[in-house]
């Protein structure tokens, strides 16, 4: 017999921002002990259902980011797209979207994971972070933000950068609490909308991919909207923060080469022939171990290589020889 998961949660609220795109609220059985945060925003947790369908499929576990705040300990939130199109057999986003509040859960009640500010770029780096998130890769961008406004709600978020790459307007999901954010501390939030023409809601916004605004026709619009002068992208000012889909982070990073920014990603910086002791600045969230640039294609490797070094001796930064 296939195996099952012992639930140990229950889910408490289920809010349906539209019939593919969720927000799941879950509560542990066991109450979270201690005070104060309980996890580092940025961080993720393992959530599960049996097939209780088809029950010699047994069960299904994944890694989701968590959206609240660690400073919660009421609920854990996540924010997750149905996928339709799954690579599984028994894929846990059917499973959730079966399920219904007071239904019974597991939930591995210790987040881990290392995209977080202290473990990227640094909790206390003066520079813009610029965070990148394709649809629901906005989940831990928006926990650090929550984190902050609770833990300082004096302080100001201008050093954060929100970029938010959906479909459909109605795919911006958290925009109500993001807009409050951005007037009561400064954080800067760029939302877009990739099919515009074809919006139902008439989106008169920015049009595109999240990685658009990274476009060289878009770079000068992208830094007088976060308060940086012309050229000013680079990453003695900016670092990167890339959340979502395989597609957003490889586009992200290619484009932003040629200003000198550097993956964090070692498959990438030795395809790249990057130095040791140069920092990164550009710094990904991906379940998928696949490196989001293809590193085999030498004829593309050849040439990013090239734009990226010579962007580093413009910086006056040492590149390979």
């Amino acid at each position: 017999m296939a195996k099952t998961l012992e639930y140990n949660a229950t889910l408490v609220e289920r809010e349906d921002i539209t019939p593919q795109l969720a927000v799941f609220r879950i509560r542990p059985d066991e109450p979270i002990a201690g005070e104060g945060p309980w996890f580092i925003p940025g961080q993720y947790m393992v959530i599960g259902l049996n097939n209780e369908a088809v029950p010699e499929l047994g069960s299904v576990r994944r890694p989701m980011s968590i959206a609240s705040a660690p400073e919660r300990r009421d609920l854990i939130e996540f924010y997750i797209r149905y996928v339709e199109h799954a690579e599984s057999d028994n894929p846990l986003t059917h499973l959730l979207w079966t399920i219904k509040p007071g239904d019974r859960i597991y939930a591995r009640t210790k987040p881990t994971g290392k995209f977080t500010l202290a473990d990227t770029c640094g909790e206390d780096d003066p520079r813009l972070k610029v965070m990148v998130a394709a649809g629901t890769g906005l989940a831990p961008f928006l926990s650090i933000a929550r984190s902050r406004a609770i833990r300082e709600p004096e302080r100001s978020q201008a050093d954060l950068a929100l970029i938010h790459g959906v479909s459909y307007s109605a795919d911006l999901g958290y925009v109500d609490e993001i807009q409050g954010l951005v007037d009561r501390t400064g954080l800067h939030y760029l939302p877009t909308v990739s099919r515009a023409s074809r919006d139902p809601n008439g989106w008169t916004g920015h049009p595109g991919r999240a990685e658009s605004f990274f476009l060289p026709e878009e770079l000068g619009a992208l830094e007088r909207s976060v308060g940086l002068d012309p050229g000013g992208l680079v990453p003695s000012k900016v670092q990167i923060l890339i959340c979502g889909l395989q597609g957003t982070i490889g586009a992200t990073i290619t484009r932003l080469l040629g200003r000198g920014f550097i993956p964090d990603n070692r498959r990438l910086r030795r395809a790249l022939e990057i130095p040791e002791e140069l920092p990164a600045s550009i710094f990904y969230e991906a379940y998928d171990t696949t490196p989001p640039i293809d590193v085999k294609d030498e004829a593309l490797i050849a040439s990013l290589k090239a734009e990226l070094h010579a962007a580093l001796t413009a910086q006056g930064q040492q590149t390979a020889s």
